[in-house]
């Protein structure tokens, strides 16, 4: 398997030359992060991710995780590597200075993110879900909850899960069955969660699990779910853990890939109940979970980038070595298959997309940055609604990407790709849970078309549009033969999404099925445009450098060409998906569910 590079020059592009550091530099707390300070974190990163997780990616995959009656054993080196993570502040970076954070940007908290789940997936699940615990206990959990848990999870020293599924209740969380009973401070919860990342292991102190359960008396459906703080062990008088608590794992499941991960089945209160504190208030935890979630899917989606991202470097190392056929010069034998046009299209389509995501996802999770320090309301407000609109997009398009990409991955190593010793297969298989968990796709697909898109009068979409159609009048400015190609492609899918919006805002209120069978497709749409409009920028500031002759000119050219041929292969396609957005769902309601 070949080693992992982080992709240091990109995202330095990305926050320097591109203006997400200038942006995050105005707000307030973040004075100090520094061009320098930038560096030496994402340098450090990269170092922690290449010479420590990333060693234990091929063989965790291969030794899994194990069980033993309950006790659950994660794969050789796992446990070094999280000790080395902890050691290093690397949990603490993004959150509150109260409870130990360091306050940096969630942005650059999400870069150095990108570095571990490129480095090793199943790993890095482990402080994924940790991450989204410390955004629910802080947003909704009692001071005391608080003073006694979030210092340790913020540190590392303890883990946190999330125990939303159950063996009937899976995207439906109306049917969960799980109870909680009062007990005078705190509450007795009985039940059985399936599908709980990392829900036992023996890397951290303690493990904070966030349940949800319902309360005897509470209303059906999902007004009627209650969040319990649940640890595994619980807390002496001192703070230290104590007794363990009842709750266990009774078995962990077996997977197409991130082997090394548990993936636990838990057992609630199979004694007098497993003891869980409140969480925001009774009967409105899902509206609490609903910030962790959220939290996660972004995380979900950076694991999209990441994995497309190591199936590319390894794909285009095996294309530099590999020879095959005859190459640019017929008399040198058999030549490296990088030289092949199919093989070309393929790493740089992997290599467009991946540098997309990237802009996509950085420059959103600098809008979170704004909407969690911005003081004005207007700005909050914007940004929020400006995240709450991404968070689908970069969910479901890069996780699908994920999948395509690291097949392609398999594709440009041939049969040696499917042979699981060259490592590729494993990028594939790892991909494939990324579409599937928190949140399908198609739930996904229909958060953007109903709660982002029809639920606000398309209020979100259209300052999104505004800002397209400003940049592409500026790109009018631009002489350069490459960005009137951009622009060409650009300005089509822009209108396009524009088209495919009003026809939402239009139908989709009077025929849900309609809005339904549309959803995957507009999700694909905006997505493959908001790749798209980032890249323009890149490609604007590659120009510019260029035409000036500052700068690294290899690394600028390769911009602008990695941006024309996205526009040319990739957005090209964007007007073609109207059709199965505004027609192809009649096909589907005609269609006898008999012969399906």
């Amino acid at each position: 398997m070949t080693v992992y590079n982080a992709p240091l020059k990109d995202l330095q592009f990305i926050y320097k030359e591109m203006g997400i550091l200038e942006q995050l530099q105005g707000l307030p707390g973040c004075e100090e992060v520094t061009a320098d300070l930038l560096d030496a974190v994402l340098d450090e990163a990269s170092k922690l991710a290449t010479d420590v997780i990333a060693p234990t990616n091929g063989p965790g995959d291969r030794q899994g995780a194990q069980w033993d009656n309950g006790v659950v054993r994660v794969p050789d080196g796992f446990e070094e590597a999280y000790k080395a993570y902890v050691e290093g502040g690397w949990n603490s970076v993004p959150f509150e200075p109260d409870y130990g954070g360091q306050g940096l940007p969630w942005a650059l908290s999400s870069s150095i993110q990108e570095m571990w789940q490129s480095a090793n997936l199943a790993w890095a699940l482990c402080p994924l879900l940790n991450q989204g615990a410390v955004e629910a206990i802080t947003a909704h959990a009692s001071d005391d909850l608080k003073a006694q848990y979030l210092e340790k999870m913020i540190s590392g020293e303890w883990s946190g899960t999330m125990n939303l599924t159950e063996p009937q209740a899976g995207s439906d969380l109306s049917l969960v069955k799980s109870r909680a009973e009062r007990d005078g401070d705190h509450y007795r919860i009985k039940g059985q969660k399936i599908f709980i990342t990392y829900g036992e292991h023996e890397m951290t102190g303690n493990i904070i699990h966030l349940v949800l359960a319902r309360l005897p008396d509470a209303p059906e459906g999902v007004k009627g779910i209650s969040l319990f703080l649940v640890p595994k062990f619980l807390l002496n008088n001192d703070g230290t853990p104590g007794e363990r608590n009842d709750l266990r794992c009774v078995s962990i499941e077996h997977k197409l890939g991130i082997h090394g991960s548990p993936t636990c089945v838990m057992s609630y209160g199979d004694n007098e109940g497993a003891i869980g504190y409140l969480v925001g208030e009774e009967n409105k935890g899902l509206a609490c979970m609903f910030t962790m979630m959220n939290n996660a899917r972004l995380a979900v989606g950076q694991q999209g980038l990441s994995v497309a991202e190591r199936a590319y470097q390894q794909a285009a190392d095996f294309a530099r070595e590999r020879r095959q056929g005859r190459g640019h010069d017929p008399k040198a034998g058999a030549a490296p298959i990088i030289e092949h046009a199919d093989v070309r299209r393929m790493l740089m389509t992997m290599r467009a997309y991946t540098e997309a995501m990237r802009a996509v996802i950085t420059d959103t999770m600098c809008l979170m940055d704004i909407s969690k320090r911005h003081g004005e309301e207007s700005w909050y407000a914007w940004a929020t609604r400006r995240v709450g609109l991404m968070t689908p997009v970069i969910k479901g398009w890069f996780t699908d990407l994920a999948v395509e990409l690291t097949s392609m991955g398999v594709q440009v190593h041939g049969g040696m790709g499917f042979i699981e010793e060259t490592g590729a297969a494993q990028h594939f298989r790892d991909s494939r849970i990324l579409p599937i968990y928190e949140g399908t796709n198609g739930i996904q697909a229909m958060d953007l078309v109903g709660r982002k898109i029809m639920f606000d009068d398309g209020k979100a979409l259209d300052e999104y549009l505004d800002e397209a159609h400003s940049f592409i009048n500026r790109l009018n400015g631009l002489s350069n033969d490459d960005i009137a190609v951009i622009r060409k492609y650009l300005a089509a899918g822009i209108d396009t999404l524009e088209q495919a919006g009003d026809w939402l805002l239009e139908e989709g209120k009077k025929d849900p099925d309609a809005a339904g069978g549309a959803a995957a497709y507009l999700l694909r749409l905006f997505g493959t445009v908001a790749g798209g409009i980032m890249l323009a920028k890149a490609a604007v500031v590659a120009c510019a450098k260029l035409e000036s002759g500052e700068g690294d000119q290899k690394f600028y050219a390769a911009k602008l060409a990695t941006a024309r041929f996205y526009a040319e292969n990739v957005l090209s396609q964007a007007p073609a998906l109207l059709i199965p957005i505004t027609e192809g769902h009649k096909t589907l309601a005609a269609i006898d569910e008999e012969i399906l």
